[in-house]
């Protein structure tokens, strides 16, 4: 399979990213809710937990829209794109120890992780909106983190808005794609 096929069937499979980014922006939401409103801790719980069922929510929604939730096992980034996904629990260790030295770098610090981690989606899914993704979430952790005193929760309704704007720009995008001929 060539590089271009690849990358084609991951944006089809996975709606450009629609549906992980819808569900991560749902879970956000949820988390700087439950932040703003009930308790700090528990929202870095629900966003720490929340994001071990990404992977298996978007299946489900897929399989919901009524797509395949998988790639063909011919595809060669079948197994980078699970390494990938498993760079964010990792490094979600250094977001645990920011949010130890202070407590408002939490949401800052998992902005730069979660952000890091679509850089590769670039060349995963051949689309250059997660760049801009990318660059937003880190750019915002950085700012927030830095140089910005906001409110604790800030960077979780920012991030849980610029998944959902990357979901939408996702979908748009290969909806555009899929309504156009494939030239061999």
């Amino acid at each position: 399979m060539k590089i271009n096929d690849a990358q084609r069937e991951i944006r089809t499979v996975f709606l450009g990213g629609f549906a992980g980014q819808l569900v991560s922006g749902i879970l956000w939401l949820i988390s700087a809710a439950v932040s703003t409103w009930i308790s700090q801790s528990y929202g870095m719980i629900a966003l720490f937990l929340g994001g071990m069922l990404i992977f298996p929510l978007t299946q489900l929604v897929l399989r919901l829209m009524g797509h395949k939730a998988g790639l063909s096992p011919e595809n060669p980034f079948r197994q980078l794109a699970m390494q990938i996904a498993f760079t964010v629990p990792v490094n979600f260790l250094l977001v645990g120890a920011a949010a130890l030295y202070k407590l408002d770098w939490f949401y800052p610090a998992a902005m730069i992780v979660v952000g890091t981690h679509y850089i590769p989606f670039c060349f995963l899914y051949g689309m250059k909106h997660f760049g801009v993704l990318a660059a937003l979430m880190v750019g915002g952790g950085v700012l927030f983190g830095l140089y910005l005193p906001v409110a604790f929760s800030t960077g979780g309704w920012l991030t849980a808005f610029l998944l959902l704007l990357a979901a939408a720009a996702g979908w748009w995008i290969v909806r555009g794609e899929q309504k156009r001929p494939i030239l061999a």
